[in-house]
């Protein structure tokens, strides 16, 4: 057993029957002495990737005690669904959106989370425990606090237990915030795609980019996995996952803290989808060996017990991790300047990012997210990118080769979800 070894998930298995938002063991350098004893003895403190130290170490506490921690910010999470164990359970704390997911005919599976992944991404973002009592960084270690322990999370459930979904239930998630994201109180700003796809067109006409873009659109950060395809070298190189490919999106890769407390000796993780040929993530944060919330029984409970640290708590890495702990960077951030567009916390994260020293076979220039730095810095003005995908290409080149299988057959081709007929540029039309 590794107990470095942590579940990442924003990575597509190439197979005809394939979990698009799928589960994958990951073992992610030799640091094995750096981690507290696991079981009844884990002590937070002793654990440099806990999330007591992380958020010290990124510099959120530092935003906590300025009166910065996500309140006022909903961050919606397209993902397996959301379980209110310890640390999310707090009258208020989720938001269901609608269940988009195969489970969601199942009255106990419903909107619930029964892989764990969803569960893990909203603890990094915002969990926080009913008796953590502000200021929250006077004893850390005493309670569990994801980056923005004040923000509210809006889970929308698209994907079953072995983290099976489609491309289309995703567009219609996505879509969903859009629509939704002033309704009956609710102010989302951040959405978190700890997703991907690997497409075969273009940005320019990928129906999941143009999605993604109509939420940028309307006043919503779409932070993305860059993927964990690793650096890739050659003419054959995918590049980062759909949608983190469209360069008018947040696209987030994943480091590694290598045991220690300072971010200069932070490395790429060797997981985190890059190359010298194609677009590499705009940003990059710890991902790996990270602490959070664990529900108990789910998938990767069962098919991962290495992962467990103990009762309440699991390990993982991926580009998945790194992107819920962008998210939320950007609710602390929308906290303290709530006018600002997706392009202005986008440039403020980029502009204000420390450049990390790579070797060969990393991808260059990685900046790492420098929260601490931040908190003083002078806010960005007017930024604006000009959105341009169409989104009037294939379905099916969406999906790549990863596709959905239920009963052996496989959905493909220009079909949503419910077999009904996809028209790319008439779904363009109505999202626009």
């Amino acid at each position: 057993m590794h107990p470095d070894r942590g579940v990442t998930w924003g990575r597509v298995v190439r197979h005809p029957a394939a979990l698009i938002l799928a589960v994958l063991l990951l073992l992610v350098g030799n640091v094995q002495s750096t981690f507290a004893a696991t079981g009844s003895t884990y002590d937070s403190a002793l654990d440099v990737y806990s999330m007591a130290n992380t958020t010290a170490i990124l510099g959120a506490q530092a935003w906590w005690d300025a009166g910065y921690t996500g309140a006022g910010v909903d961050v919606a999470i397209i993902d397996s669904g959301v379980a209110p164990v310890q640390g999310l359970s707090a009258s208020g704390k989720i938001i269901y959106g609608p269940d988009l997911s195969l489970e969601s005919q199942v009255t106990n599976l419903r909107n619930l989370d029964s892989n764990g992944h969803g569960t893990f991404m909203a603890g990094l973002i915002a969990g926080r425990d009913d008796n953590a009592a502000a200021p929250y960084s006077a004893n850390p270690s005493s309670v569990y606090l994801g980056v923005a322990p004040d923000a509210r999370i809006v889970s929308l459930k698209v994907a079953t237990a072995n983290g099976g979904t489609d491309v289309s239930q995703v567009i219609a998630a996505i879509d969903w915030v859009v629509q939704h994201k002033n309704d009956n109180g609710l102010n989302i700003r951040v959405l978190n795609l700890s997703y991907g796809t690997y497409s075969t067109q273009d940005y320019q006409y990928d129906p999941l980019a143009y999605a993604a873009e109509q939420a940028w659109k309307h006043g919503i950060l779409v932070v993305t996995a860059a993927g964990n395809s690793g650096y890739q070298k050659g003419r054959s190189a995918v590049g980062l996952a759909d949608p983190a490919y469209d360069p008018n999106l947040l696209a987030v890769g994943g480091l590694d803290a290598v045991g220690t407390a300072s971010m200069s000796d932070d490395v790429p993780g060797s997981y985190t989808a890059s190359c010298n040929r194609c677009r590499n993530p705009d940003v990059w944060t710890v991902g790996s060996h990270l602490q959070s919330l664990r529900v108990p029984n789910s998938y990767i409970d069962a098919t991962h017990p290495e992962g467990v640290i103990d009762s309440r708590y699991f390990r993982g890495s991926g580009t998945s991790e790194a992107t819920a702990i962008t998210s939320g960077m950007a609710a602390l951030i929308l906290q303290k300047y709530p006018s600002f567009t997706p392009d202005q916390v986008k440039a403020f994260l980029v502009n204000n990012a420390l450049k990390l020293a790579t070797a060969a076979g990393q991808a260059k220039h990685v900046v790492e997210t420098n929260l601490a730095g931040m908190l003083q810095a002078k806010a960005p003005g007017f930024a604006r990118q000009d959105l341009d995908a169409k989104g009037i290409g294939s379905l099916e080149g969406a999906r790549g080769s990863a596709h959905l299988s239920l009963s052996g057959v496989i959905l493909q081709g220009e079909q949503d979800i419910f077999g009904a007929p996809f028209n790319s540029r008439v779904m363009a039309k109505l999202e626009a």
